[in-house]
C-alpha cells in the first residue's frame, strides 16, 4: 500500500538524517584535532517497483566514507620532533601497547604526529604510537629494505646513555716537497699528528713521519712513511716506502707503495691500506696510484691539504632532527651528529579504503590496496616537515551550514510521518 510506503520512507530519511548529524556532530568535535580526516555522508535513493497508476516509496540509505585522501592545512611549532607530511603519503607509526605487548609491529599510518622521547627510548606521540623506520648503518647509510612489506622497520629508539662512536677510516691529502728528495737535500724528514678515538672514546693519535731518500746524484722521488701509534709509540703500526712518478701527465702523482714490516698491503686501485692501531683497525686513504687528491710530491714545501675522518669523543644525545627526506638524526654535546634512522613514506591506490582507528591513524585494509614505502621526496610522495602538524580537515562553517540543512531535512521527514499518521486515523475514523 502506498501510504506505508510513505511511512517508512519518512522512517529511513530520519534514520538517515540521523546519521548525517551523527557525523557532522563527529566533524565538529574534532575541529582542532590533529590530523583528523572528517566523514562525508553520502544519501541513496532506494527505488521500489511501480505500476503505472500507483507509486511505491522507497525512501533512501546512506553511506559514510571518511575522506582520508583530504588533509588539513600546516601550523608551524616550536617542537622538532613534531612532524607532518607535506603532499602524498603517510608516516609509518605502531601502537605502543600492541608493540610492547608481541613485540611484532602492526603498521598504521598517520599524516602527522607531536613525537617525543619517552622513558625507553622511544619516539613516540601523544596518542600512544611508535614512529617506525629503517635503521641506518654505523656509517649512517640506508641498507636496502623492502618497499612492499614491513619487515625492516622498527619504532624508532635512540640509547638514553653516553655513546662513543671509535675511528674507523681517515683520508689524508698532503703535499711533499719534490726538492727534499734532491741529492743536494738535508734529508730533514717532515711529521703529521692525526687525532682519533678509540673503541671507549677515548683520543688517542697517530704519529707520521716521512723520511726522504737522498741520492748521491739526481733525485729519489721517494719517502719512507714510518707510523706510530700513541697507544704504544715504541712499535710502528704502518711502514711503506713511497715512489712518485715524474712521467709528463702524471708527475707528483704516487707511482707505487711497498710495505715494511708493519702495515697492511696499499690497493694502487683505491688508495687504501689498513693498520691496526690499539683499538682496532683504521683504513686510511692516501689516493689512489696516478690519480690526485691524495698524497703529492710537487714543489717545496710540506703542505697538510685536507685529513677527514668519522669517529667522536664519548657525548650525551642533546637533540633529534628530522630532515626533509626522513633522515633522523641524534644531535651529540660534543659537536657530532650521526643518521640513526630513516622515515619512509607509504602511499596507497586509495587511501579512503583504509580503516579509521584512534588517534587519527588508519590501517590499510584490502580496498585500500597494497602500500609502498617510498624515501620522502621521492616518485609521489611529499616531503617531511619537522617542527609542523597538519590541521583538522574540518571546515566548521560547512559543517554549520550542512547541520542546518540536515535538521530541516529531519524535520520535513518527522512531518511526512506526521502527516500519514493522521491520514491513517482518518482510515480508522471512517463508519461503515
Amino acid at each position: 500500500m502506498t501510504i506505508s510506503s510513505s511511512l517508512n520512507a519518512g522512517v529511513s530519511g530520519l534514520s538517515g538524517n540521523a546519521t548525517r548529524l551523527a557525523a557532522i556532530s563527529d566533524n565538529i568535535a574534532n575541529s582542532s584535532t590533529y590530523g583528523y580526516r572528517r566523514v562525508e555522508t553520502d544519501f541513496t535513493a532506494l527505488v521500489m517497483s511501480s505500476g503505472a497508476q500507483t507509486y511505491t516509496a522507497g525512501g533512501t540509505s546512506v553511506d559514510n566514507l571518511r575522506l582520508i585522501d583530504q588533509g588539513g592545512a600546516l601550523v608551524s611549532t616550536s617542537n622538532a620532533t613534531d612532524l607532518a607530511v607535506d603532499g602524498i603519503g603517510m608516516l609509518p607509526v605502531v601502537s605502543s601497547s600492541q608493540f610492547d605487548a608481541t613485540g611484532e609491529p602492526e603498521m598504521l599510518l598517520t599524516s602527522t604526529g607531536s613525537f617525543r622521547i619517552d622513558e625507553n627510548g622511544y619516539l613516540a606521540s601523544e596518542s600512544g604510537y611508535y614512529l617506525m623506520g629503517w635503521p641506518a648503518n654505523l656509517d649512517g647509510s640506508i641498507p636496502n629494505y623492502p618497499r612492499d612489506t614491513i619487515n625492516g622497520l622498527e619504532p624508532v629508539q635512540f640509547s638514553l646513555s653516553l655513546t662513543g662512536d671509535p675511528t674507523t677510516s681517515i683520508n689524508m691529502a698532503l703535499n711533499l716537497p719534490a726538492t727534499a728528495t734532491q741529492s743536494e737535500s738535508a734529508g730533514d724528514p717532515e711529521y703529521l699528528e692525526i687525532e682519533y678515538f678509540d673503541n671507549v672514546g677515548i683520543s688517542q693519535s697517530i704519529s707520521i713521519t716521512f723520511t726522504p731518500t737522498v741520492p748521491a746524484t739526481g733525485t729519489s722521488n721517494e719517502w719512507t712513511m714510518v707510523m706510530t701509534d700513541s697507544a704504544d709509540p715504541a712499535t710502528p703500526i704502518g711502514e711503506y716506502t713511497i715512489t712518485f712518478d715524474t712521467t709528463s701527465g702524471s708527475g707528483g702523482t704516487i707511482g707505487s707503495v711497498a710495505v715494511g714490516a708493519t702495515g697492511g698491503a696499499y690497493d694502487p686501485a683505491t688508495g687504501l691500506f689498513t693498520v691496526n692501531v690499539a683499538g682496532g683497525p683504521i683504513e686510511f686513504d692516501l689516493g689512489a696510484a696516478g690519480t690526485t687528491g691524495g698524497l703529492s710530491q710537487l714543489g717545496d714545501s710540506f703542505a697538510p691539504i685536507s685529513i677527514t675522518k668519522d669517529g667522536s669523543s664519548v657525548g650525551n644525545m642533546v637533540s633529534v632532527e628530522v630532515d626533509e627526506n626522513g633522515f633522523v638524526s641524534a644531535l651529540y654535546d660534543s659537536g657530532q651528529s650521526q643518521v640513526l634512522y630513516q622515515i619512509p613514506l607509504a602511499d596507497l591506490p586509495n587511501y579512503n579504503g583504509m580503516i579509521a582507528v584512534d588517534g587519527s591513524t588508519f590501517r590499510p585494509s584490502p580496498d585500500s590496496g597494497s602500500f609502498f614505502l617510498w624515501d620522502a621526496g621521492d616518485g609521489p610522495t611529499g616531503s617531511v616537515k619537522s617542527y609542523a602538524r597538519q590541521e583538522s580537515a574540518t571546515d566548521i562553517a560547512q559543517e554549520l551550514t550542512d547541520m542546518i540543512r540536515t535538521q530541516r531535512a529531519y524535520s520535513s521527514n518527522a512531518k511526512v510521518i506526521q502527516t500519514v499518521d493522521e491520514m491513517l486515523q482518518e482510515t480508522t475514523n471512517m463508519k461503515r
